[in-house]
């Protein structure tokens, strides 16, 4: 089949190459690894099984078992109008292997996971994309591939613990709404600003600067990064860090904990930035360039252009699984909404019903609007203090108990785990690893919720309640209530106060661990667990009362 003009398309390299244009003679081809047989996708020069080089392209059958699917009705690419269905298969010769791609030749109310698909190609110039429609014989559908996520977390090797080196001194934020209409910098200036005020330091005690991404092609996500700042105030820090690979979109604090605690600062400030509100508008002014993006890889020629398709299939398997429902979902939007609603600086303040909820307009199935995070503009800075200084600073120092980082699944959006939202799992484990604290010890939590099933992810994964087990534990809302046995998001999250990348989530669990939060605080809250993060790297504090 010929292609529709303007679908993005993938970069074609001598690694690739192989796999899109297997559709020249109707055979689908993946990667082998000849030492152990498995198959390895995306290309790799290294088999991630047995570690052997000896790979090369193999032909398959081109039968796969449908593990997920998802409509898209938000989302529109050239060439790809809406709706239209981005789907995962897993390889009938290796289900290890899936591939994101669109479910064709059906119709969607009909698809069920763990039906039998096929491959059926489309060319589009030099690429032959492979698509997939259900066989046109159907048995029972098949079970979905179980992957093992065991957290490998190792013994520490000490009691000394760097977390016990650090505090949390100081916070702040800039204005925070939609089309801001104001440089990202500014943001930036009037976040820091306040941080460094808010701990009763000057800006010749900053010797350390922090942040994620980082500078580059972000549309909306990144004021510059570290050289901005530094260029704007004319500081000069000993130590600095910043970027996209690490600990979710708080990676910058544990970077910051890591460096003061090895002596190479004393005060550190780290910052995050997003202006996509403005960015948005301004590109449909025709004020800014369209970004120029690299290889679209294997997500955008099928349409899977944010991580809303994604979370969207590990929210269905989760549904699939353990009779998860909309309404399971549902509880968190109301449970951010009317936190959100006591936050004079929260975007979305109205109350929000479960019919309101139900009833909102399709994004990508199951998620409908209130499913989702708001855009908006606005920073948020945090000062991470030696210990030893942050007893004489302004405001009573925030103590780490303990953090956790480890990966134990895949990274790739396409590829990544069946059982639960990727980076949730492993990251949880290393934490409760570090310290003697438990789940039923935290008073407030404040976890990612770029989407309402991050939240779920993380409330299982941390052990509030077991996996699968959300349905029960989220059913009304009460536990998850202010009063409740697990206040989670005091502040809105990201689905109702706007979306600070998990940094806005820090700044609440400060003022909670505080006492300021007004007329949301929560009693007697002396420990709390954040978390930064979901599909991309994720890492989650525990943090407590300096009593």
């Amino acid at each position: 089949m010929a292609g529709t003009p303007g679908r993005p398309l993938p970069q074609l390299t001598d690694q690739n190459a192989f796999f899109w244009t297997s559709g020249a003679d109707g055979r689908l081809r993946v990667q082998e690894c000849r030492s152990c047989s498995a198959l390895i996708h995306p290309p790799q020069p290294v088999c991630r099984y047995c570690h052997g080089h000896d790979l090369a392209p193999r032909p398959v059958s081109g039968h796969a078992t449908l593990i997920g699917f998802t409509v898209s009705h938000r989302f529109t690419l050239p060439g790809l109008p809406s709706p239209y269905v981005v789907a995962q298969v897993a390889l009938e010769e290796d289900p290890r292997v899936r591939l994101t791609t669109n479910a064709v030749e059906c119709d969607p109310d009909q698809l069920a996971l763990g039906m039998r698909m096929e491959v059926v190609f489309e060319q589009a110039g030099d690429v032959w994309l492979p698509l997939f429609r259900p066989t046109a014989e159907q048995g029972e559908p098949a079970p979905l591939p179980e992957d093992d996520t065991a957290p490998a977390v190792r013994p520490m090797t000490t009691t000394e613990k760097f977390e016990d080196k650090v505090a949390i001194t100081g916070i702040g934020s800039s204005d925070i709404g939609r089309r801001l209409m104001v440089p990202p910098l500014s943001l930036t200036l009037q976040a820091c600003e306040a941080a460094i005020a808010d701990a009763g330091l000057t800006l010749d005690d900053i010797d350390g600067l922090a942040t994620y991404p980082g500078p580059g092609p972000y549309g909306g996500f990144s004021e510059g990064g570290i050289t901005a700042l530094e260029s704007a105030l004319g500081i000069r820090p000993t130590w600095y860090n910043g970027g996209g690979e690490t600990f979710g979109p708080g990676g910058s604090i544990v970077a910051a904990m890591l460096a003061v605690a090895g002596g190479l600062a004393r005060h550190v400030l780290c910052f995050r930035t997003l202006w996509e509100a403005s960015y948005g508008e301004l590109l449909k002014q025709g004020r800014l360039p369209v970004p120029i993006g690299g290889d679209p890889g294997w997500l955008k020629p099928f349409g899977a252009t944010s991580a809303a398709h994604t979370l969207a299939q590990n929210a269905q398997r989760h549904m699939h699984r353990y009779g998860t429902t909309r309404e399971t979902l549902g509880w968190i939007a109301l449970n951010q909404r009317a936190n959100a609603a006591l936050h004079p600086t929260a975007i979305y303040r109205d109350p929000l019903t479960m019919d309101d909820y139900l009833e909102a307009r399709s994004i990508t199935t199951p998620f409908g609007l209130y499913d989702c995070d708001v855009p908006c503009d606005g920073a948020v800075a945090v000062i991470v203090s030696a210990v030893d200084t942050a007893r004489d600073l302004a405001k009573p120092p925030v103590l780490v108990e303990a953090v956790g980082t480890q990966i134990t699944e895949r990274m790739e959006w396409d590829q990544s785990t069946l059982t639960h939202e990727p980076h949730t799992l492993g990251q949880s484990a290393h934490l409760w690893s570090r310290t003697d604290l438990r789940p039923t010890d935290v008073d407030v939590a404040q976890l990612y919720d770029g989407f309402t099933f991050n939240c779920l992810s993380w409330i299982e994964a941390l052990g509030f309640c077991g996996i699968g087990e959300a349905k029960d534990f989220l059913d009304g809302g009460k536990n998850i209530a202010r009063d409740g046995v697990l206040p989670l998001n005091t502040h809105g999250g990201q689905l109702s106060h706007g979306r600070t990348h998990g940094m806005g989530l820090v700044h609440e669990a400060i003022v909670q661990l505080r006492g300021d939060g007004g007329a949301r605080q929560v009693p007697g809250a002396r420990v709390a667990v954040v978390s930064t993060g979901g599909l991309a790297p994720s890492g989650v504090l525990l943090l407590r009362t300096d009593t």
